[in-house]
């Protein structure tokens, strides 16, 4: 159960990932609103090192693969210890198990969403040539970031993290700022302007500078959908 901090905010989403270089997460833990929520106990990080689990004197988390080829392969039974161990320190029941993978469903968010409800996620960040496919029977779901390849799953966590991050309370201090941005409503933002009113013969829209809220608010919804229409009309079907 969440439990009320001396800051007003309830701690409620703990991130583990499991990963064979927690030192890349130094600077994210420590930046900009990441690191507020962490102060602020709205959410918890553990990056937790893959090789902490390894079962004999080199350390090995993986191996070759089997009928050959190259790279090196994750081992389940490595994984498997980690989980096990890390499950065994919380009884959390809302919990997903997340492997990293670009064979997993494509992260949008819509997804990130949904994985707010969560109270814990644990994040299985692959390196190397791949995971034992046993693996795949240990985890809930299977996420992908892109159609492209990555050195390691880590970048996948961290944007993971932070698109969750922004849905948890007090996470973002302007709640407008979550409603409006793009992708709600399967629409993208409509377009933005501050100063300077003209700036090289472009002019911000009149009816930006009309304080007619009611205007103000049609525009930008007519605005919202035309940029979905000529960019991303894949939003709108």
């Amino acid at each position: 159960m969440a439990i009320l901090c001396n800051h007003g905010f309830y701690t409620n989403m703990i991130f583990n990932i499991i990963t064979t270089q927690p030192d890349i997460y130094d600077s994210f833990l420590n930046t900009s609103l990441i690191a507020r929520g962490i102060e602020k106990d709205i959410i918890k990080i553990n990056p937790i090192n893959l090789y902490d689990f390894a079962i004999d004197k080199h350390r090995s988390i993986d191996d070759t693969p089997y009928g050959g080829g190259p790279g090196m392969v994750l081992r389940v039974d490595i994984i498997d210890k980690a989980l096990s161990t890390l499950k065994r320190k919380t009884k959390n029941e809302k919990r997903k198990t997340i492997l990293l993978t670009p064979q997993g469903k494509g992260f949008n968010q819509k997804m990130a969403k949904r994985l707010s409800k969560q109270k814990e996620l644990i994040l299985i960040s692959g390196r190397f040539e791949g995971y034992d496919e046993r693996i795949r029977n240990l985890v809930d779901e299977e996420i992908s970031i892109g159609d492209y390849i990555l050195t390691s799953g880590d970048l996948p966590a961290q944007v993971i993290i932070d698109a969750v991050s922004r849905h948890l309370t007090g996470f973002i201090q302007e709640k407008e700022s979550i409603t409006t941005e793009s992708f709600e409503e399967n629409l993208l933002e409509y377009p933005q302007y501050t100063r300077p009113a003209r700036y090289k013969g472009k002019r911000v829209p009149e009816v930006l500078l009309s304080g007619n809220h009611a205007e103000i608010r049609a525009w930008r919804k007519k605005e919202a959908r035309e940029r979905t229409q000529k960019k991303r009309p894949d939003l709108l079907v």
